[in-house]
């Protein structure tokens, strides 16, 4: 039996990508379901595709990174669900662009979305989570949050901070019972770089043409599965992906002189398609 047959689990960004995913696994398993997102579209395809599966879902159109609606979602879900007993704060966003081209309200989109929101979900909810007898708190950082590329300092910055945030909550909620798991996918195959915001000079259609097609391999139905097996184990980190396990072995044995490096092979790489186009 599957330990979130009958929980309540909460997912945010379920409307599409790893968040529905999850929902849609989690609906297998026999969990209910509080499913949230800002996309009211992809939020009831979500909530149709786990209803079909037998699943008790709650679906309420919420930005992540309002509080009081995180406030009033949280107490719904608790209400209408029974309480919460896991937490997957899947939501995020991505922009791509260097500091100088960028504009400010892309940066504090980024941070907003990817830092508060997630904090914001999880604060909402920790109360009634506490109060489970098996309680899980699955926050989303990324291999962007192990090592840093040029470019990408505004998701960069914000996938650090979760990885802080989720090191220092597990440390706080030790001897609760309640585990914090946090998530570093590598490339998965999702709309979030299409759907991201790209500074002026940004070759959009070129980088959503190279993410897609040369780096985002695993699928979110794999990825899922993936999360799923280690929040089962209360694992502190899991990596979803060969990209993302390979970027934490290489962040272990080489520190920060990766910094030196990741620049060069981006030059070399360029240089290649270049030639090859």
């Amino acid at each position: 039996m599957s330990c979130f047959e009958g929980k309540v689990a909460v997912i945010t960004g379920a409307g599409a990508g790893i968040g529905r995913a999850l929902a849609v696994e989690l609906a297998r398993r026999g969990a209910r379901l509080s499913l949230l997102d800002h996309d009211a579209d992809g939020l009831e395809e979500a909530a149709r595709s786990c209803e079909a599966i037998g699943a008790q879902v709650l679906a309420q159109v919420v930005d992540v990174t309002d509080w009081d609606g995180m406030q009033a979602a949280a107490a719904a879900a608790n209400a209408e669900l029974g309480g919460v007993d896991s937490v997957f704060a899947a939501a995020g966003t991505i922009h791509r662009g260097s500091l100088l081209d960028s504009d400010i309200a892309d940066i504090e989109r980024v941070m907003a979305v990817n830092w508060r929101g997630l904090m914001y979900t999880v604060k909402a909810h920790l109360s009634a989570v506490t109060h489970s007898k098996d309680g899980r708190i699955v926050t989303f950082s990324s291999a962007y949050g192990l090592v840093a590329t040029p470019k990408y300092s505004a998701y960069n910055s914000s996938k650090f901070a979760v990885r802080g945030f989720s090191e220092s909550l597990r440390q706080e909620l030790a001897g609760t019972g309640v585990s914090v798991t946090c998530v570093f996918p590598g490339g998965v195959r999702t709309s979030i770089v299409r759907n991201g915001s790209f500074a002026s000079g940004e070759n959009r259609d070129a980088v959503v043409q190279g993410f897609e097609k040369r780096v985002a391999r695993t699928e979110p139905e794999e990825a899922a599965t993936i999360v799923l097996s280690g929040v089962e184990r209360r694992r502190a980190r899991v990596f979803v992906g060969a990209d993302a396990r390979l970027v934490a072995v290489l962040e272990r044995l080489i520190g920060g002189h990766y910094q030196g490096l990741v620049p060069a092979v981006g030059r070399l790489l360029g240089r290649r398609r270049r030639r090859s186009g």
